[in-house]
């Protein structure tokens, strides 16, 4: 079996026949922790083992399509510490998918390194590389691997049953024995190569495809092209250039070059289609940059990340680099930076007053200037939380400004004082800082610099000034005072766009600060907010919410976690993204539903880190409010039927019992204004994860669909106590595809565990409102 694997992606190389012999290596996770492990790339070259002697059994285990990539020499932080002890030629670093840790590794010498290095490289090069075929192959090579026992290269009957088990199937035995004798064409009482695969063949066939085939295929074997066209076009809901696009598919999907030069579809072909980016409910078309990037910034949704430095709890997590590095490869394009007075003289980043660890400003301005801008090409913000003294803030400037280079915004683009916010488009490279400032803007760019601010002043000349809004000048002036004695100029002179100030009121906002000033809340305050009406002359009250979008649509916003939340727990963002508020920011580290739908929220768009807001919630005079839904203009309400007709090779929970075998449902879930906001859920099929058979139906009425996620969430019933997580897979609705579609399911950590999938009917449809 394992032949036919290297036949189909590699051939064994001296790097890779060496790290199948083993090697010693120190596995190291402190200063203090460096334990000797025994290495070792299993057969299937899709494994490592490694364990604490040459003799005895693994204790560990990781799969190469975990490892995102593999860093040589001294980059990580407990490499680096070790730096004098061992030269960094000897040093790698593997790093995994999602929040898993990173695998600190140090060879006995530079030549055992660069074979581990190269190896893994060229490893996780391949199973990037694979296509559907390939990824299928080597599904079917893994089982194979785990349920052939002795090693032998063949399974016999014991094997397979104990392989169904591990697969998450509860079949009869005496079926299973008679797929196992029908794959047995040798006669030998054993599967091996080509006839395990038939065996696996027969007991994947999906029947509730081959029934859609034959639905559109006249002699149900095969499918001509026009045929194709038809279900493309009545199924899949595809419009203009449906020959042309039925002709790609079939030429990409259809593994038979003799029905390919035909232009027919046999059933693998319309499988795999099905299976395929273009048989996803998730539009390919959204998986880049489409939409117009040249609006002003308060314009769009921006990932946006909380204490973005810690990889645990707030109180006594690991801050780490790291932090940076995952945030900015998932696409966020606001970071957060806590700013303290170092004792070395320079400063260091760690959640203040807690028993977090502390690592140097340098590190994190290092680690930004290198991956900044790998996943995304537009800006980011980077809010400062500072808390340094005047001389530390002057070398935060000078290193901001040292490393970073021309990637700093040390002023407006144009050299003007800005009437409204730029746009992506035209900061695109650019880091801009998000802190107070001394003084305006408009005095930095006259040359005015640390001069009194004037504004107030003039404010308080003008005509019939109200006794509330004299106080809060006053408050401004006070506090503007305060921030001039305890900020550095050099570090005030990089704040641009961004510049911090206190919210007192909307009206307030609207009646004496700029497009370039913005305001930070706490969860409990936007929604407090978000919950109250705002007053009117006459007496009339403002829809709940809407004095938020308004607010919204000419200023940037930054939302972030309660600080109960110690947990490093996440609040709801869909209420914030609701109101229009652009930069909410999450604990990126803690997996979970709020986690999925900001993920979900910024998957489209080619995950560049921003999303264009609805055109109802760009202008500053809007009438809609989130508990209005019919005040969204020019919109009626839509019906979305979605039938979740069957699983595929659904996963087991690591904690599941030995020989346990998962009871699955599916919920369905939309999040969105209140009004939409709705679950449904399915009945729970018993002891089968392998291709379990719902065929249920459900309808869901979306009033606002530019601002709904729909979430699809696979769970393990259990009637004893809470339903065990299996998968989930979260998207905007405006991204939907309709059709019969395939759902790639989603781990907690939000990597992909193939070939586990939801296979779904969607049907979208505009509802008349004449009638309300």
């Amino acid at each position: 079996m394992t032949s036919v694997l290297y036949s189909v992606r590699l051939q064994l190389d001296e790097n890779l026949e060496l790290m199948q012999q083993g090697t010693m290596m120190r596995k190291v996770k402190s200063k203090n922790w460096k334990k000797p492990r025994y290495f070792m790339l299993q057969d299937d070259c899709m494994t490592v083992w490694y364990k604490s002697k040459m003799s005895g059994k693994a204790k560990s285990a990781f799969s190469v399509s975990d490892v995102e990539t593999v860093r040589e020499g001294h980059q990580s932080e407990v490499l680096q510490s070790l730096a004098e002890e061992f030269p960094a030629e000897c040093c790698f670093t593997v790093v995994f998918h999602g929040r898993r840790n990173n695998l600190d590794l140090i060879a006995s010498s530079a030549e055992e390194a660069q074979c581990w290095i190269q190896g893994l490289r060229r490893l996780v090069q391949i199973v990037t590389n694979m296509d559907q075929k390939e990824k299928m192959d080597q599904w079917i090579c893994d089982w194979f691997m785990k349920a052939d026992k002795d090693k032998d290269g063949r399974m016999n009957f014991k094997e397979v049953q104990h392989l169904l088990k591990m697969m998450n199937v509860a079949m009869n035995e005496d079926h299973a024995f008679r797929l196992f004798q029908m794959a047995d064409k040798s006669e030998t009482g054993t599967l091996e190569g080509e006839e395990f695969v038939l065996f696996y063949k027969a007991l994947t066939q999906r029947d509730e495809v081959l029934e859609l085939f034959q639905e559109y295929s006249e002699d149900g074997k095969k499918m001509t092209l026009l045929e194709f066209v038809d279900f493309l076009q009545q199924e899949q809901m595809e419009g203009a250039g449906i020959d042309e696009l039925a002709m790609e598919l079939i030429d990409r999907y259809e593994p038979s070059e003799t029905a390919k030069a035909r232009h027919i579809l046999s059933i693998d072909g319309f499988l795999t289609y099905l299976c395929s980016p273009d048989g996803s409910i998730f539009n390919p078309e959204h998986r880049t940059v489409f939409q117009d990037m040249s609006q002003p910034l308060c314009h769009y949704f921006i990932s946006s990340s909380h204490n973005t430095y810690l990889m645990e709890d707030q109180l006594r997590g690991q801050s780490s680099v790291e932090g940076y590095i995952r945030a900015l490869k998932r696409g966020c394009r606001c970071l957060e930076v806590d700013c303290w007075d170092g004792s070395n003289g320079e400063p260091i980043v760690y959640h203040g007053h807690t028993f977090t660890s502390r690592i140097p400003f340098r590190e994190v301005v290092t680690t930004l200037d290198k991956y900044a801008f790998l996943a995304s090409k537009y800006p980011i913000i980077l809010s400062l939380e500072n808390h340094c003294s005047i001389e530390q803030q002057d070398i935060m400037a000078q290193q901001l400004k040292g490393i970073l280079g021309q990637q700093l915004l040390t002023t407006t683009i144009d050299g003007r004082v800005p009437v409204q916010l730029p746009s992506p488009e035209e900061l695109k490279g650019k880091i801009i800082l998000k802190g107070k400032k001394i003084g305006h803007l408009e005095d930095s760019l006259n040359g005015h610099l640390g001069e009194p601010p004037q504004r107030e002043e003039e404010e308080e000349e003008e005509e019939g000034p109200e006794a509330e809004e004299e106080v809060l000048r006053n408050e401004d002036k006070k506090k503007e005072k305060k921030a001039k004695q305890s900020l550095s100029q050099e570090l005030s002179d990089c704040i641009v766009y961004c510049k911090s100030v206190p919210f007192h009121s909307f009206q307030h906002s609207r009646s004496h600060y700029k497009s370039y000033e913005m305001s930070s809340f706490a969860e409990s305050k936007a929604r407090k907010l978000i919950r109250e009406a705002g007053e009117k002359p006459g007496g009339w009250r403002q829809p709940a919410g809407n004095d938020f979008i308004r607010h919204n649509a000419w200023q940037l916003t930054r939302i972030f976690p309660s600080g109960l939340r110690t947990d490093s727990s996440n609040y709801n963002p869909q209420a914030m993204w609701n109101v229009g508020c652009q930069l909410v920011a999450l604990n990126f580290q803690t997996a979970g539903t709020e986690m999925d739908l900001c993920d979900g929220l910024f998957s489209k768009n080619g995950r560049c880190g921003y999303v264009l807001k609805p055109s109802f919630m760009k202008d500053p005079e809007t009438a809609f409010s989130p508990e209005n839904p019919q005040s969204r203009e020019n919109g009626s309400p839509l019906n979305i039927a979605i039938k979740i007709i069957s699983g595929q090779q659904l996963p087991k929970m690591p904690n599941s019992k030995e020989g346990s075998i998962i009871d699955p449902l599916v919920r369905v879930e939309i999040h969105g204004i209140p009004a939409d906001s709705a679950k449904q859920e399915t009945k729970y099929i018993d002891d089968n994860g392998f291709n379990p058979q719902w065929n249920e139906a459900f309808q869901f009425q979306v009033w606002v669909p530019e601002l709904a996620l729909l979430r699809f969430v696979v769970e393990d019933y259990d009637k004893a106590s809470r339903n065990d997580f299996v998968g989930q897979y979260t998207l905007p609705l405006t991204s939907v595809k309709a059709g019969y579609r395939h759902i790639h399911l989603l781990s907690k950590d939000g990597t992909g565990i193939p070939p586990a999938s939801l296979f779904v009917h969607i049907r979208i449809r505009e509802l008349s409102t004449e009638s309300d």
